[in-house]
């Protein structure tokens, strides 16, 4: 069916005249609202205002324009349906054959405003706009609707090839494209809502989720997988290399939610889903130190990692890391000699992002099911409590606050043994926290066999010791000072054993259970 007669009622006005200009060159008749209409009217365009098809004037500061049987009528009619025909006829009623809108720019507007609740983001609340667009996609075996400006290119190549004429497929790709346009237009109202209602898990959820890119596959290669998110642009920046794995983007993630726990500067290498060493400089030293002691920890594991930095990277950690193995660096930003270096790596990944981490909801998918919480953003809460008759030196303070802020990143049952600055041995992702301390311990005496043995040696768990035999692995290894949460029935014993051993234990009263 020929196209004939145009509705364009667009807010977004992006290729709009170009588009009518061409429209009109292939005898379709157009009408318009009142802003569109002056504009293509300036522009030369021939142009029916909507309210001489209406008999109706627009009214309500605008509210009302299109809410017209007149328009609906025209578009709804099923052309095939007996029925219908005769009541179109009888009302006077011409068919519309194409309908282009795009709505008023509520999130845009939205953003700008605490509240859903103030007038200015009220009427950003398009009524007409998706009424015409639900319409016209429901009828689509009739109707073409555009709501994209990106699509006037195609359909007009379409229209020029086919006589006029819009292909069923095509019709039914623009019907699919529009309903998915009007969801994600309500639930961006819907969310504010919820926002200024102060609604944190209101009884339906709506997650809009915009589509960045397929990736080359998932977690394994049979497996397909495609990259989307809550905003417009991926979080990172990627300044060189090849494309970005699954498993890439998932150590990104963890490794820069890692690194930008600590204020002073740090590194952090990252592998399969767990540091496998933490670093940070103190005072009067360079980000290279934090490197350099992230490195060191474990440098086998670091083969084929991912390495993340707080600060500027800099020329002399590019050119240690322009000498290894690792599949992506991240930074907030690298000097101009840094990525000169690094960019020598044909497949090396350099990734820049501001420090902050995101504070929005966190959404896991289990099957049919989605968890969703509040990242843990938290490293102390209120308490840091001594349990022990031995009290832990200013130095061991120091590597039981750098210990704890290690554990949180690592897998569950975690556990990390620090000095001051530097992580030595890490235990992570085992069924049993005294497995975790072993595996802890045997990276300890690798970590040994080719750096000396560190002073204030101290040992960090995410979760409290449910029995004191990880207490007495710890003392074998040296340590000096525990940090873990507390809370178990059993703490009784293991204070007992730590007070036995002269060593002091720590309380932190918060868990950081990472699964």
């Amino acid at each position: 069916m020929k196209i004939k007669r145009v509705l364009i009622s667009v807010s977004d006005k992006t290729g709009i005249v170009k588009f009518a200009k061409s429209l009109q060159e292939l005898g379709v008749e157009i009408i318009s609202t009142s802003g569109t209409s002056k504009l293509l009217k300036e522009n030369g365009v021939k142009v029916v205002d909507i309210t001489d098809i209406t008999n109706f004037p627009e009214m309500l500061g605008g509210r009302v324009k299109t809410l017209n049987p007149k328009i609906f009528g025209g578009i709804l009619y099923r052309r095939e349906n007996e029925q219908d025909n005769k009541q179109i006829a009888e009302q006077e009623i011409k068919p519309i054959d194409m309908v282009v809108v795009n709505l008023y720019p509520f999130a845009e507007t939205a953003k700008n405003f605490n509240s859903v609740f103030e007038q200015e983001v009220i009427e950003k609340i398009d009524i007409g706009g998706p009424s015409l667009l639900r319409a016209s996609a429901k009828n689509f075996k009739d109707v073409s609707v555009i709501c994209n400006p990106q699509d006037y290119t195609e359909i007009l190549k379409e229209l020029k090839e086919n006589k006029g004429e819009i292909s069923l497929d095509t019709k039914k790709l623009l019907a699919s494209k529009t309903f998915k346009h009007t969801a994600v237009y309500d639930a961006q109202i819907s969310t504010k809502f919820d926002t200024s209602l102060s609604q944190e898990f209101p009884e339906q959820k709506v997650i809009v989720l915009n589509k960045l890119q397929n990736l080359r596959y998932g977690e394994n290669p049979h497996q397909n997988a495609s990259l989307y998110s809550q905003g417009e642009n991926f979080s990172f920046k990627q300044l060189h290399g090849k494309e970005l794995s699954y498993n890439n983007i998932l150590d990104a993630f963890g490794t820069w939610d890692a690194v930008s726990d600590f204020e002073d500067p740090a590194c952090v290498v990252f592998k399969h889903g767990t540091p496998c060493g933490i670093g940070k400089a103190s005072k009067g030293e360079k980000l290279y130190d934090a490197f350099s002691r992230a490195w060191e920890c474990d440098p086998l594991s670091a083969f084929g990692g991912i390495v993340a930095v707080n600060k500027e990277l800099d020329e002399d950690i590019a050119e240690k890391l322009s000498k290894v193995f690792v599949e992506v660096v991240c930074a907030p930003s690298f000097s101009k000699k840094a990525e000169e270096i690094l960019t020598k790596k044909k497949n090396i990944r350099l990734l820049t992002r501001d420090v902050e981490v995101s504070k929005n909801l966190w959404f896991k998918s289990v099957g049919d099911e989605v968890l969703v919480t509040y990242p843990n953003g938290k490293v102390f809460g209120d308490k840091f409590e001594c349990v022990t008759k031995r009290k832990p030196t200013k130095d061991e303070e120091e590597a039981l606050k750098f210990a704890w802020a290690s554990v949180k990143h690592i897998k569950s049952n975690a556990i990390v043994l620090t000095t001051k600055n530097a992580s030595v041995g890490i235990g992570a992702g085992q069924m049993s926290r005294v497995d975790s301390s072993m595996v802890a311990s045997k990276k300890y005496e690798t970590f040994l066999k080719e750096n000396s043995k560190p002073e204030d040696l101290v040992l960090g768990s995410d979760a409290f010791f449910p029995f004191q035999d990880a207490v007495d692995m710890a003392v074998s290894m040296g340590v000096s000072a525990i940090i873990q949460p507390g809370g178990s029935v059993r703490d009784d014993e293991v204070i007992k054993a730590c007070n036995e051993h002269d060593i002091s234990m720590v309380f932190t009263g918060l868990r950081h259970f990472r699964h």
